[in-house]
């Protein structure tokens, strides 16, 4: 085994047999590099990544290239989600050598770390016009050798070109406003797809981060077009086969334009982010479809992506026996055998054929509407859905058999504080105790595993180790889950631990020219300090730290966390005009700014029910502009949570007072006058 094996992650256990001598990401690789005088071959990737894996069966665990790959390089092996920060900055570099990224990456580096060549996939031999691995490694290791000033000289120049340290994109903050929401939610429906719902064609991806914005955008202009998109594609979505028709829960992405064949890998932070899509389009339209999606999703994370210890694990594969989505696909034979009689209502909803869609076998989705089916199998609704219960139980046990994908059960702190602030708000608008409970472990390990002294993150656990500096979007997410969780429990400590974890990201993380570096200035020394301001399939730490910083003003009036998002978005106007369907998450940022916070502070016992009376009309619509607090007492002076200071019952009833930049209107005790002030 090589240096890998003493690792936590997965992926690179995945690596640990390889004949490669592989070092992980640190200090002694370099050192053994500056020391044999030899490039770096560092190689990027992740668990659940299908071309990942091609790489490692065709170059990695082939003897002949392994001995080229020790003889000529050293060689590094990171895991992406566990470095975001080497990621991003390598990946910035390959974009810009090759006009184009993904995983596996490929990156050939001086021993001091500055990136001179690069590339994704390379074949063992040579195809799709793409040079062997071999070759490619010999030459790049000539270049190295005899060409030394050419190369040193690229080096530096894409090295000074990575420098986020100041963006130099300005941009006036004035500019953030309702004229600059309007371009931004016209501008990501343009490349609508109207009959097949998402943007844009193959392949297609989810993008919760937009469809979160253009429910925002209907909730502040009534636009039925902008709810229409939503609504259209959450419904092709969890038609699809990109959808567990069996399991719940979302893949990755469709590799078509129809969302019929998924990249079958799922990752716990598409779930966490479109289970909250869901869950709102659910508030907005009363639509049970999605309230059942939303749920089919929590439960499925709950039941198999859940640690004992609370938190919750990354990705599972899209391979299993070798073959990408075996575990998830079906014959006709096979659900002849399994269902008997019931095998023509599963074949007619689920469209499955002799042929099949995928390989000679069946991905089961969902072709045609409910009434459709029922009225060809001759059934009524509730009988039709009754069965398709009993099919889906069976054929998920029948599943359970099977050799099922590798799972990826390490523990990241962002992707955790995702699922945390989904889970904790669907327990408080779904009534759901399980899901409290879920959440409340959830935060408690979060703390306990990977918050140490000073409200300083981790980034990664696994089985009772946790380590690596923890991200800004580490800590925008967690800060985002803590603070849905308060709103759900009104225990005053996740409230007090979120805004701790704020204060530390404006210590430690800001920059000169406004906004946020991706790592604390306490972090490990990179060939640059990475910065990254854009949405991808995660929230940039940026956007998601605005929105917290938002909320956090709301709450204590302090004028540090309004001018700290602010800074951050001010940066961004020019970009978010111009690339909107980049910048979701810091678009929903921007709205909350403009709109403003709606502020309500209770008084009353929460077990009341009279108290719940009053939360139900703060929590039970769509309201994303409005931040909770709660006091079971009066308050007489000032509260640990400012929104609360000097709050008391009116006639000793449960009192409401709704505020806004902590001007409150007259206190009201009945639901009718809470609507009212909020509507």
């Amino acid at each position: 085994m090589n240096r890998l094996k003493n690792e936590t992650s997965p992926y690179l256990l995945q690596h640990a047999d390889n004949p490669v001598d592989w070092y992980p990401w640190g200090e002694e690789a370099f050192a053994v590099a500056r020391e044999q005088d030899k490039p770096v071959l560092l190689s990027v990737g992740y668990s659940a990544c299908h071309w990942c894996h091609v790489m490692a069966h065709e170059s990695f665990e082939h003897e002949p290239t392994a001995n080229i790959m020790n003889d000529l390089f050293v060689s590094i092996k990171v895991d992406r989600e566990e470095r975001p920060d080497v990621d991003d900055i390598y990946m910035q570099a390959v974009q810009a050598m090759t006009g184009q990224g993904g995983w596996p990456m490929t990156v050939f580096l001086l021993p001091d770390g500055r990136p001179f060549y690069g590339g994704t996939y390379f074949p063992r031999e040579p195809r799709m016009g793409m040079p062997a691995f071999r070759q490619l490694l010999v030459g790049v290791a000539d270049a190295f050798q005899n060409r030394r000033e050419e190369v040193e000289g690229a080096a530096s120049q894409m090295t000074e070109a990575l420098d986020r340290s100041a963006l130099g994109i300005g941009g006036d903050e004035s500019a953030l406003s309702n004229e600059l929401l309007d371009q931004a939610y016209t501008g990501i429906l343009r490349n609508f797809d109207s009959d097949r719902g998402g943007f844009g064609g193959a392949p297609k991806f989810p993008q919760p981060m937009n469809l979160e914005f253009l429910l925002r955008s209907y909730a502040r202009t009534g636009d039925e077009n902008t709810l229409n998109a939503v609504t259209l594609t959450l419904r092709k979505m969890a038609r699809g086969g990109i959808y567990d028709q069996i399991g719940g829960g979302f893949h990755r992405y469709s590799v078509d334009a129809i969302w019929l064949v998924p990249h079958f890998e799922k990752m716990l932070y598409d779930n966490a982010q479109l289970s909250r899509v869901y869950l709102h389009a659910w508030q907005i339209t009363g639509d049970a479809f999605y309230k059942q999606i939303a749920t089919e999703i929590y439960d499925y994370i709950l039941r198999e992506m859940t640690d004992s210890e609370g938190g919750f694990y990354s990705t599972t594969d899209a391979d299993s026996e070798g073959e990408e989505g075996k575990f998830f696909i079906w014959s006709t034979d096979e659900l002849g055998s399994l269902l008997g009689d019931d095998a023509e209502v599963a074949i007619e909803y689920w469209g499955a054929t002799e042929g099949g869609n995928f390989e000679g076998a069946n991905i089961l989705f969902v072709p045609n509407e409910d009434q459709t089916i029922a009225a060809r199998l001759g059934l009524s609704m509730d009988e039709l859905h009754q069965k398709l219960d009993d099919i889906k139980h069976t054929l998920y046990a029948a599943r359970t058999q099977r050799e099922h994908p590798g799972l990826d059960n390490k523990i990241l702190t962002a992707w955790n504080g995702m699922m945390l602030a989904s889970l904790a708000e669907a327990a408080r608008v779904l009534k759901r105790d399980d899901y409290r409970e879920a959440a409340v472990r959830c935060a408690t390990f979060l703390l306990r595993a990977l918050m140490v002294d000073d409200y300083r993150l981790l980034r990664t656990y696994k089985r009772g180790e946790s380590k690596l500096n923890g991200y800004l979007e580490d800590y925008g997410n967690l800060i985002d889950g803590l603070l849905e969780l308060y709103q759900t429990t009104f225990e005053e400590h996740w409230f007090v631990t979120a805004q701790g974890l704020a204060d530390r990201v404006l210590a430690h993380f800001a920059t000169g020219d406004g906004g946020f570096f991706d790592t604390s200035d306490d972090h490990e020394d990179l060939i640059v300090r990475p910065r990254n301001v854009q949405d991808n399939a995660t929230p940039a730490g940026n956007s998601m730290i605005a929105r917290q910083f938002i909320r956090l003003a709301a709450y204590t009036g302090d004028a540090r966390y309004d001018e700290a998002a602010r800074g951050i978005l001010r940066l961004l106007t020019e970009a978010l005009k111009q690339y909107p369907q980049a910048f979701g998450e810091a678009l929903s940022a921007v709205d909350m700014l403009v709109a403003g916070q709606q502020e309500v502070a209770l008084v009353g016992d929460p077990t009341s029910e009279a108290t719940q009376a009053l939360l139900d009309v703060v929590r039970n619509p769509y309201r994303p502009n409005v931040v909770t607090a709660l006091t079971a007492q009066d308050v007489e002076g000032e509260d640990r949570i400012p929104l609360l200071s000097y709050r008391s019952m009116r006639d000793h009833q449960p009192t409401v007072y709704v505020c806004r930049h902590f001007a409150c209107q007259m206190p009201v005790t009945t639901p009718e006058a809470v609507a009212d002030l909020l509507t």
